[in-house]
């Protein structure tokens, strides 16, 4: 009788066991929906330059000077915002940017001079934005995750990119069709539209939800929240400025932002627009550079887990430069397939450097990582905001953007160079210059 029954329980088929997947994944994809929602107003920028001047007879330096200002707000308010959600939590921090974006948005509806759209396009939107910044990303990926996070830092990296992916085809069609007006109501909508999503499935912590970081092997309790946010940042910030690491970071970080959203980001359009090309297809173009761009940094996210960081950035700096030196004999009224694979090229090039730059602050700084992330992000946009600037202005004075064209690509040669020379960390600290 019982070798029947052992038999039987044998033959019995067992309950295939149920594979959970781990909250961390949950947190991740409410992520990366958050940054596309709020990655609509990256998009516009680009499209509004020939609107403006054209209704309101403003220079493009003008309008570039208020695009400088939000870029260089979207930098500077990185690590604070890092700082407030170690205070406050991400979730509260998050919901208010996204929030202020909006408003920001809605009120250059009634805007009637420059100077207004310096306050609603450059420090509203700017402070809302920097608040949804990469340190936010570094933020969930160092809470949330031991295991993965290389690949993890490339897919919220992306998220960006698939923003502008959904969204600058949608606003080149409204502005070509409508005004400009009705594409600054969109954004608003779409940052007001995350808000709900970030409130209610956003968790701050993994031990919120009693689990382990995803790869840890050890629970890990909640920190307390961190008072003096603003006195935190700082400190961290004068700790690292005493570091060469941060230096080199911070320079190769600027002539990233400086290359991508201060110039392709916002003057391809209006380039492409000088050559006689047609605005949506410009506008196309600049989204199908964000469809690469999601494969390209997803596979630096996978690239910086195996190799080392420093040769990945100067490999992606010096192809950008490369790139850039050709782009003026590539512009042309129609889309030729040499203009098409430089595309393709920028796009899987384009924020590619997130991912081992968010390495390399995590080997330097350790626990500071985000917010160093966030002051080197800081420089990424401060290199935007001048190049934002003197794109417009060098289109005035000469008649053409190519002198911008070189300056960039010798620029992304001299990033190369910087990221070679960036010392591992050795003995536990940080070399000090």
């Amino acid at each position: 009788m019982t070798q029947t029954t052992e038999a039987a329980a044998v033959r019995r088929p067992q309950k295939p066991t149920r594979v959970r997947v781990h909250r961390a994944w949950f947190v991740a994809a409410v992520t990366f929906v958050t940054i596309i929602g709020a990655a609509a107003f990256r998009s516009v920028p680009g499209l509004l330059i020939d609107p403006l001047h054209a209704e309101f007879d403003w220079s493009r330096g003008t309008i570039g000077a208020a695009v400088s200002v939000n870029l260089a707000l979207y930098g500077l308010t990185a690590p604070f915002a890092a700082a407030l959600m170690d205070r406050f939590g991400i979730r509260r921090v998050v919901a208010v940017a996204l929030t202020v974006i909006a408003a920001g948005s809605w009120l250059t509806v009634w805007m009637t001079a420059a100077w207004q759209l310096m306050l609603c396009w450059g420090l509203l939107v700017g402070l809302g934005s920097g608040s949804m910044a990469l340190a936010f990303a570094a933020t969930v990926t160092n809470r949330w995750f031991t295991a993965r996070r290389g690949l993890v830092s490339g897919i919220l990296t992306a998220a960006s990119a698939s923003g502008q992916l959904i969204f600058l085809p949608l606003l080149s069609w409204i502005i070509d069709r409508y005004d400009w007006r009705p594409a600054a109501v969109t954004v608003a909508l779409a940052a007001l539209a995350v808000v709900p999503f970030v409130w209610l499935l956003l968790h701050d912590h993994p031990a919120d939800v009693g689990q382990k970081p995803y790869g840890a092997a050890e629970f890990v309790p909640k920190p307390p929240p961190v008072p003096g946010a603003a006195r935190r940042a700082v400190s961290v910030l004068l700790s690292a400025v005493r570091t060469r690491p941060f230096w080199l970071l911070a320079g190769t970080f600027a002539i990233c932002g400086a290359s991508t959203n201060g110039l392709i980001q916002t003057h391809f359009i209006p380039a492409a627009h000088d050559h006689h090309m047609p605005v949506q297809a410009a506008a196309s173009l600049v989204a199908v550079i964000g469809v690469f761009d999601v494969v390209g940094t997803i596979a630096s996210g996978w690239f910086t887990d195996r190799f080392e960081p420093r040769r990945l950035l100067a490999v992606y700096y010096a192809l950008r430069g490369v790139s850039l030196m050709f782009l003026p004999l590539l512009l042309g009224p129609a889309v030729h397939p040499p203009m098409i694979f430089f595309i393709v090229f920028y796009g899987l090039d384009w924020v590619a450097t997130v991912p081992p730059t968010l390495a390399l602050c995590r080997e330097q700084y350790g626990e500071d990582s985000a917010i160093v992330f966030g002051w080197v992000l800081a420089s990424h946009q401060v290199g935007a905001a001048l190049v934002a600037f003197l794109g417009g202005a060098a289109r005035d004075t000469f008649g053409s953007y190519d002198v911008v064209w070189y300056a960039s690509g010798a620029l992304c040669a001299a990033a190369a160079l910087m990221a070679l020379v960036i010392r591992r960390r050795a003995g536990g600290e940080v070399t000090v210059a």
